[in-house]
């Protein structure tokens, strides 16, 4: 169940003061006595607190995410329109949505904010905190709490936005930026989608997968129309992705979300970069994907070089980024075994109990 916490104020990296801040979140499983057992999950770009339908094979009984033996949260990202502080919040101080006049949040600011919801809800300690693509850019950050988070899994994603990222990015926002309604100056997300962010949607789908997938799916393939047209098969499945988008998401919030992840940079004010990803000494399990054009797998393998105590999990698929999606039994299992060695959820009870929503 959604839950929303207000909190009274909020200061970000840039000085800016909001006031009245909503986040959002779900929980799975209760917090023990000695309040240790929280496991993060975060989420990615256009995901949510939902982490049953998106990461159902993790979270149950006996999987990585065991709300038998940990208490699980599940938080929105600000920026995101899924209940946390975004452009369709309203400004207490003028009554009206913030729209793009919502400041640019960075992954830290996320992190903080979430670490606050922590503390309004008990928690002394995280025993995990994992996610993939953006949600793997605010694991890095959370290694940052030290001895507060115990162990990290980072999945598809490096320790700082490249610029073949930052350029898919912006490439995206263009695109938002170039439709009428947006130029215009008036848009209003009541007035209903603005169709740039069904075009932004389709570039980033070729970036989520590879070449090979979609040669594999769909090929030169085309599909037949009642008006008898026949556009091409992938041609037809980008045109469906990109309008479902606008139906659940707003540009503004697009937007946003994608300057937060150019942001992420472990090592910005903090030092070189090979010496700030040594300064992460948890226990770090990196999952990478062979066919991720977004995040190669030369930046897991980075990752692994320089983080004192990480392992590398590599998924060998044709899926590309998005296998961090796709391929969740095996993400389940081996995270679930990792976990196992390093006795990270030692609390599981011969008989299950009620898995309680907080």
């Amino acid at each position: 169940m959604l839950q929303t916490l207000i909190l009274p104020e909020f200061t970000l990296e840039s000085g800016q003061t909001l006031r009245q801040v909503p986040v959002a979140y779900q929980t799975w499983g209760t917090l023990n006595e000695a309040r240790d057992n929280a496991i993060v999950v975060c989420h990615a770009l256009t995901g949510n607190t939902a982490i049953d339908d998106w990461w159902g094979g993790l979270l149950g009984p006996g999987k990585a995410l065991d709300p038998h033996c940990s208490f699980i949260v599940a938080a929105n990202v600000p920026g995101s329109p899924y209940g946390s502080v975004s452009p369709l919040t309203r400004d207490p101080e003028t009554g009206r949505l913030y729209g793009p006049d919502f400041p640019i949040f960075s992954i830290r600011d996320s992190v903080q904010l979430h670490r606050r919801l922590l503390d309004v809800l008990g928690v002394a300690r995280v025993s995990l905190v994992i996610g993939g693509s953006m949600g793997g850019m605010q694991v890095l950050e959370w290694a940052f709490f030290g001895d507060y988070v115990r162990a990290i899994v980072p999945i598809a994603v490096g320790g700082r936005h490249s610029a073949w990222c930052i350029g898919w990015s912006e490439m995206q926002r263009q695109a938002i930026y170039a439709d009428p309604k947006w130029r215009s100056g008036a848009y209003d997300p009541e007035d209903g989608p603005v169709a740039g962010l069904s075009v932004a949607r389709m570039a980033a789908m070729i970036s989520y997968r590879s070449r090979a997938s979609f040669e594999d799916r769909f090929g030169r393939s085309r599909r037949r129309h009642e008006s008898g047209h026949e556009p091409f098969a992938i041609a037809s499945y980008l045109q469906y992705q990109g309008e479902k988008l606008t139906q659940r998401f707003d540009a503004n919030c697009y937007v946003r979300l994608t300057q937060l992840m150019d942001t992420h940079d472990i090592a910005r004010g903090r030092g070189a970069y090979p010496e700030t990803l040594a300064l992460i000494t948890q226990p770090t399990l990196i999952l990478g994907i062979t066919s991720d054009i977004l995040y190669p797998l030369t930046e897991q393998e980075e990752l692994q070089a320089h983080l004192p105590d990480a392992e590398l999990s590599v998924l060998e698929t044709g899926d590309g980024h998005d296998a961090f999606l796709i391929e969740v039994d095996t993400i389940n299992d081996r995270v679930y075994a990792w976990m196992r060695d390093r006795e990270i959820c030692r609390e599981r009870p011969e008989a299950p109990r009620l898995v309680l929503h907080r």
